[in-house]
């Protein structure tokens, strides 16, 4: 990631994670991104770590391809974590030029689903950048344009009521 910052433990650096230098640089970024980047990227919550729209902690669902079109479309789907999040989350790339997924085959990535770190947003000549950083593997996408849509999601875990 060029702004975000997720250190390493391999490296010896702290785990603070910081998107300081993203949010800063943002008002800058945000008029060059495709609209539906731009809102996503700009959403106050997004980068809200305690908030309900906060991409952390959020668990990678599936990602599927779709040519039936004249554009490629990729779909992500992201399950909730019950304990911070009301919604799932599902983000469409149009016009995708270029998708790639680094996967450290010790995470045992494909037997669970990796929990979102952080992710960033750029703008790309093709469009827009996603980096999306999970606990063991990072997806990379660059396309035309992304829309990020929140629906419910069925949290048995949480009383009814209680959405703290």
């Amino acid at each position: 990631m060029k702004y975000v910052r997720i250190p390493t433990p391999a490296a010896g650096q702290d785990m603070a994670i910081d998107a300081n230098t993203y949010l800063e640089s943002l008002p800058q970024l945000a008029p060059s991104l495709p609209a539906g980047a731009r809102a996503f990227a700009t959403d106050l919550g997004h980068y809200d770590f305690f908030g309900p729209r906060c991409v952390k902690d959020l668990k990678f669902g599936d990602l599927t391809f779709d040519n039936a079109e004249e554009e490629t479309i990729v779909v992500i789907t992201f399950r909730h974590n019950c304990w911070k999040h009301e919604e799932d989350l599902t983000v469409r790339y149009t016009g995708v030029h270029d998708v790639s997924a680094n996967v450290d085959m010790r995470s045992h990535w494909r037997r669970m689903q990796p929990e979102v770190i952080l992710d960033e947003i750029l703008p790309h000549p093709h469009g827009c950048s996603h980096e999306i950083a999970m606990h063991g593997g990072s997806i990379f996408i660059t396309c035309r344009d992304l829309t990020a849509d929140w629906a419910d999601a069925d949290c048995p875990d949480k009383p009814a009521g209680d959405r703290s």
